[in-house]
């Protein structure tokens, strides 16, 4: 039988009145086996509850309690899916994970093309993985919005982009979608010479007249590592072909704001600083709504660098000299450079570290995909050494103080010990690290616990939607 295992318990919470504890097991609510957190939350939004629980000593338990309609249990689990996550079973031309090289963490090797961890957590899907329960399922439970890679429209393309039959399916796939009234944000990861260009014009012709289902597009380009034996010959984007997406996707993005008022088409940050040329202004992102997707990053870190240096208390600066480094991607240095030129803190020098992806390859050129061994060696090779490093907390795995390379955090900072080392996760948290390093504190190690809620609010049904299931 399938369980979710407990891993903590919100204090005053149904769950500790329950005497429920870490190591416990949910196995059903009312009879109903439990697939994933889905499951949880529609069953346990009933107001008679029956619980089948396994303790940690492997005892089984009935738990029979009455609860409001809104209440939840207050448990956090291990995983979001009891199941596990559904690999994806496609050999696309463009696949990362396909360019991860042998003795990375586990976590980096898995090939997630699971509808529940696009609807939970954003992630994309092909729909080439579906199955017809699947989709029966999605229309049931309404789990909407869903992420969706599309990367071209042209059926045959998309077929051999993505190495499967299925994927020629995507019109009808998005058809389903849309007849069970489920909206989605699509995505183009962009290949020179294969989806671009007029292939591209066809995509996003396509896909703006499925609004209002299809709620955003969101184009990024390709990204090659140095190890990519075996895998599909690509090339990456340069200035003057990043310049011309952008000119590209400007046309569409006018055309989609005359007919609606939002830009509908975004594309991701590397291609402005490919070109060289400055993101847009906020108001063209539309709310962000493809920001984990890296769609809209550097202008939203502007607005809040800027929003926090007028709520934040002015620094009255430093009394001795202190000299920063702030480690990041080489793409991102000309901006963090710009936003230093305008900050005038007494007595505070910062240095606007690129560091060099040795690991995966030069090419790579994003924060987030930083190890901790081309940090050190960048730290190693200054020539005068600062008092303090800003690392950017997205080179961290989400839920663990551990980099790309196993490195973990602390073992970072014992190989510098004649410096501080601290985290920031946004401008907001840059702007109180500059501005009062003495009493800022970055990422804690209880602070990085990441674990899937069990009632997540999203998950769980109004009752207008019961009763129609019903």
């Amino acid at each position: 039988m399938l369980s979710g295992e407990i891993i903590r318990v919100a204090p005053g919470s149904l769950a500790e009145e329950l005497e429920l504890a870490a190591g416990d097991k949910i196995l059903a609510v009312n009879g109903q086996e439990l697939r994933d957190i889905i499951d949880l939350s529609f069953a346990f939004a009933e107001e008679e509850i029956e619980l089948l629980v396994e303790h940690e000593d492997g005892e089984r338990e009935v738990l029979a309690f009455d609860k409001d309609y809104d209440e939840e249990l207050g448990a956090e689990f291990a995983s979001a899916v009891f199941d596990g996550i559904r690999s994806c079973g496609n050999r696309c031309y463009f696949c990362f994970v396909d360019q991860v090289p042998p003795g990375m963490r586990q976590s980096l090797s898995v090939k997630d093309d699971d509808y529940r961890m696009s609807f939970l957590y954003g992630n994309f899907v092909t729909l080439t993985n579906m199955r017809e329960k699947d989709f029966q399922r999605i229309e049931r439970y309404h789990l909407s919005p869903l992420f969706v890679s599309v990367h071209t429209m042209n059926p045959a393309l998309r077929a051999a982009m993505l190495n499967t039959r299925r994927a020629a399916e995507i019109a009808n796939h998005l058809d389903r979608l849309e007849a069970a009234d489920i909206e989605y944000h699509a995505q183009v990861v962009l290949c020179p010479g294969l989806n671009d260009g007029k292939e591209l014009d066809r995509t996003v012709e396509e896909l703006m007249v499925r609004r209002p289902h299809a709620l955003s597009l969101a184009i990024v380009p390709v990204g090659l590592t140095r190890f990519r034996e075996g895998c599909y010959p690509l090339q990456m984007f340069d200035r003057e072909g990043a310049a011309a997406v952008i000119r590209q996707i400007e046309v569409w993005q006018r055309r989609a704001r005359e007919e609606t008022g939002r830009s509908f088409v975004y594309l991701g940050d590397e291609f402005y600083f490919l070109a060289g040329l400055p993101v847009p202004p906020v108001e063209e992102y539309d709310g962000f709504p493809q920001l984990d997707n890296g769609i809209g990053l550097a202008r939203s870190f502007i607005e809040e660098w800027q929003n926090a240096l007028r709520q934040l208390p002015a620094s009255k600066g430093y009394e001795r000299p202190l000299r920063l480094v702030i480690l990041s991607g080489t793409s991102v240095v000309p901006l963090f450079e710009k936003l230093m030129a305008e900050l005038s803190v007494p007595g505070l020098h910062v240095d606007c570290l690129g560091v060099e992806n040795d690991y995966f390859g030069r090419s790579v050129n994003v924060s987030g995909l930083l190890t901790g061994e081309d940090m050190l060696h960048a730290l190693v090779a200054l020539p005068v050494a600062p008092h303090g490093v800003i690392v950017p907390e997205c080179a961290l795995r989400t839920g663990e103080n551990l980099l790309l390379d196993d490195m973990t955090f602390e073992a970072f900072r014992r190989a510098v010990p004649h410096l501080r080392v601290e985290t920031a996760q946004g401008g907001r948290d840059l702007a109180r690290a500059l501005l009062d390093w003495e009493h800022y504190r970055g990422v804690a190690d209880d602070e990085t616990t990441y674990m899937w809620q069990s009632n997540a609010a999203y998950t769980k049904p109004r009752k207008e939607e019961k009763e129609r299931m019903e």
